[in-house]
C-alpha cells in the first residue's frame, strides 16, 4: 500500500507542474525524469521487498513501458529530426500554410535541449536555407524563415528588390500567383524566381507600398541604408515578402536560437501532391 501512495503522489505532483508548462522540449524532459525516477525507485527500494511472484504496481508498470520509448523519441528529436506544422503563409510558394515539415536538428551541430547552446559543431547556416528558430522576442514560439544574410553581409532593400554584399540578386518573372489568406478574400501576387548563391527559390511580391514602424529595419532599408549583419546572427525573410513578419519587422536571429534546417515536406491533408516534396 505504501508504495502505491508513495508513487501515486509523485504522479499527482509531476502532472500538476506539466500542465503548466508551456514548452514541449521541456514536457520531454519531465516526463522522461518522472518514468524513469519511478522505474529506479521501484529498482532499488521497493522491487525488493515485493514478493517474487507479485505484480508490478500500474504506475511501476507504465514507466518501465513508456520510458524507453519516451527517451527514443527525445533523442530523436533533440539531435536528429523534429515535426513542424506550418501555421501561416509567410512561406509561401515554397510552404503553404498546414504543411508539416521534417527539420534537420544536425546540419547546424547538436545543441543542448532547452538552453540551445552547441556542444557539437557540424555546419553553419548558408544564405537561401529554409531554417526554424525560436522567436527573437518570444523564444517560447518558433518561427520559419529563408536565411538572407550572414554575419558581416550588407544588405539593401530596395523597390522589393534585394542587394547582398552590392550584388542585386536576380530575378526571373513567373505567372501571377493567386492564393486565399484566412479571412480574407483571394488575393494576386507576382512570383518570381530568386537566384541567391547557389539557391533557386519562388518569392511572392504584391503591388503594396511597404511601411514599417520606426527604429526596424525595414524602415531603415526603405530610408536607403545598408544594414550590417551582427557577428553570430542572421538577416532573415519569408518568400511571401509583402506578407512576412521578418527581420524587417522584429530584428536579426541570434545563433543561439536556431532549431534546425527544414528539409522535408511529409503530409498535408488538403493537397496530398504536396507529400515528399523536398524544401529548397
Amino acid at each position: 500500500m505504501m508504495e502505491w501512495l508513495f508513487f501515486g503522489l509523485i504522479a499527482l505532483g509531476l502532472v500538476g507542474v506539466f500542465y503548466s508548462v508551456i514548452s514541449f522540449p521541456l514536457f520531454m524532459i519531465l516526463i522522461l525524469l518522472l518514468t524513469g525516477l519511478i522505474w529506479l525507485i521501484d529498482y532499488l527500494y521497493f522491487q525488493k521487498k515485493r514478493a517474487s511472484d507479485s505484480v508490478d504496481p500500474v504506475a511501476v508498470e507504465y514507466a518501465k513501458s513508456f520510458f524507453p520509448v519516451i527517451l527514443l523519441v527525445f533523442l530523436i528529436r533533440s539531435f536528429i529530426a523534429e515535426p513542424f506544422k506550418i501555421p501561416s503563409g509567410s512561406m509561401m510558394p515554397t510552404l503553404l500554410a498546414g504543411d508539416y515539415i521534417l527539420v534537420n536538428k544536425y546540419t547546424y551541430g547538436l545543441r543542448v535541449p532547452l538552453i540551445n547552446s552547441v556542444f557539437y559543431e557540424v555546419s553553419q547556416p548558408k544564405r537561401g536555407d529554409v531554417v526554424v528558430f525560436h522567436f527573437p522576442p518570444d523564444p517560447k514560439t518558433d518561427y520559419i524563415k529563408r536565411i538572407i544574410g550572414l554575419p558581416g553581409d550588407r544588405i539593401q532593400y530596395q523597390d522589393k528588390r534585394l542587394t547582398v554584399n552590392g550584388k542585386l540578386l536576380t530575378l526571373v518573372s513567373d505567372k501571377n500567383y493567386d492564393y486565399e489568406m484566412e479571412g480574407a478574400n483571394i488575393i494576386s501576387a507576382r512570383r518570381f524566381q530568386e537566384q541567391l548563391d547557389n539557391v533557386k527559390h519562388d518569392i511572392l511580391i504584391h503591388d503594396i507600398p511597404n511601411r514599417y514602424d520606426a527604429n526596424t529595419l525595414g524602415e531603415n532599408l526603405l530610408n536607403g541604408e545598408t544594414i550590417t549583419v551582427p557577428e553570430g546572427q542572421y538577416y532573415a525573410m519569408g518568400d511571401n515578402r509583402d506578407n512576412s513578419s521578418d527581420s524587417r519587422v522584429w530584428g536579426f536571429v541570434p545563433d543561439k536560437n536556431l532549431v534546425g534546417k527544414a528539409f522535408f515536406i511529409w503530409f498535408n491533408f488538403d493537397k496530398f501532391g504536396r507529400i515528399g516534396s523536398s524544401i529548397n
